[in-house]
């Protein structure tokens, strides 16, 4: 393993903040396995036990489409300087971002080329994707991806050598996202309800995630409008409501009869999430592609059984422990839910084998596999 001084190896935290996404959670716990290599963390906030250089505090998806921006323009230009400054000889960043035609040697993570797979007109990022990252991803020295999906992406939308890439799966949070009913006393929501004994009124599916069209919300709800017995249950719908689609989902929801069943609970922070997870009948995650699919992975962790898409990496994710469906297929998630409300033989394998498929997935094994990379090119 490759030993090293004061700032030789940097890690670039400007991406991340309070509310957390996915890559704010992915940096955030990968940090302490990398803590041996002795980096110097690019972070706005002090992290205790490491060397820590301070940067900007408004860098961050926080700030929107400017922070976007501005982390950009502070990429290129300041931190070289910085790099140049510490004596660096690597920078790892957790997402495909890092200078342009610098003397940095970096490594940078991937988490999917969606906005390539599903371009949305108009969108002012369309060039990052489209000119920026390509560039980033062929001056690096070396690229973690989050699954063999998003590695094969890499090389099918980038042409970049596969042995470039090493695909190294995330996890979950192993103390929050866990088999039972803990945080059921302080925790009431609407239609509120214990796993085992549901009452007919309060049955609900969840499904936890952005509203964007890839992640096919539009066709779920069509899917639970179809349901045999629908009046029996609900759909709560999980993340942040984005005013270019609610309103058109809750439309819809309305315009095919299940408006009031139809939930939108907005962002739900990470330490409620849990027990709305517990007691849901089942995840439904019918994305059209994922990078990697961190609700699939939480929710069996949970225990609660899952129907999720049979493409992209979520069959990397689920392995034999859920329902996968085609995700283009509505009446074939309606299948798969109208099965698993019905049969509690089922609920009760997906279960058991969805715990036992998330235990395969920890931060240690991913924080270890990341360190290892980063120590060759130091």
């Amino acid at each position: 393993m490759g030993k090293s001084g004061m700032g030789e190896v940097l890690i670039n935290l400007s991406v991340v903040f309070s509310q957390p996404t996915g890559i704010s959670n992915y940096a955030t716990n990968l940090i302490p396995y990398l803590k041996f290599l002795q980096p110097t963390l690019l972070a706005a906030e002090d992290y205790p036990d490491f060397n820590c250089y301070s940067i900007p505090n408004n860098l961050t998806p926080a700030q929107g489409t400017k922070g976007h921006f501005s982390r950009l323009w502070w990429t290129q230009f300041q931190l070289p300087k910085i790099y140049q400054n510490l004596k660096s000889q690597l920078l790892f960043s957790p997402l495909p971002e890092a200078p342009l035609y610098s003397r940095c040697r970096y490594i940078v993570t991937v988490h999917d080329v969606i906005p390539l797979r599903f371009p949305k007109r108009f969108s002012p990022l369309i060039p990052y994707h489209r000119y920026y990252i390509p560039e980033v991803l062929k001056q690096a020295e070396h690229i973690i991806a989050n699954s063999l999906t998003t590695a094969r992406d890499i090389t099918d939308f980038f042409q970049i050598k596969a042995n470039k890439i090493t695909p190294i799966p995330l996890a979950y949070n192993a103390n929050l996202f866990q088999a039972n009913n803990f945080q059921a006393n302080n925790f009431q929501h609407p239609n509120h309800s214990d796993k085992s004994h549901q009452e007919h009124n309060s049955q609900y599916f969840i499904y936890i995630g952005r509203q964007d069209p890839h992640k096919n919300v539009h066709r779920l709800i069509g899917a639970f409008a179809g349901l045999a017995n629908k009046k029996d249950y609900q759909l709560w719908i999980v993340g942040s409501t984005d005013k270019r689609y609610t309103p058109r989902l809750q439309a819809l929801a309305t315009e095919l009869g299940v408006g009031g069943q139809v939930k939108f609970l907005n962002y739900v922070s990470a330490s409620e999430l849990p027990t709305i997870i517990n007691q849901a009948i089942a995840l439904v995650f019918p994305s059209l592609w994922e990078g990697f699919g961190f609700p699939v992975l939480e929710a069996m962790a949970c225990g609660t059984p899952v129907i999720t898409s049979n493409i992209s990496s979520l069959p990397e994710v689920a392995g034999d422990a859920a329902i996968l469906i085609d995700p283009y297929n509505q009446d074939e998630i309606t299948a798969a839910m109208q099965t698993l409300a019905s049969d509690r033989q089922l609920r009760s394998r997906l279960s058991q084998q969805g715990l036992e498929q998330a235990s395969k997935f920890t931060w240690e094994k991913t924080g270890k596999a990341t360190a290892e990379i980063l120590s060759r090119f130091v």
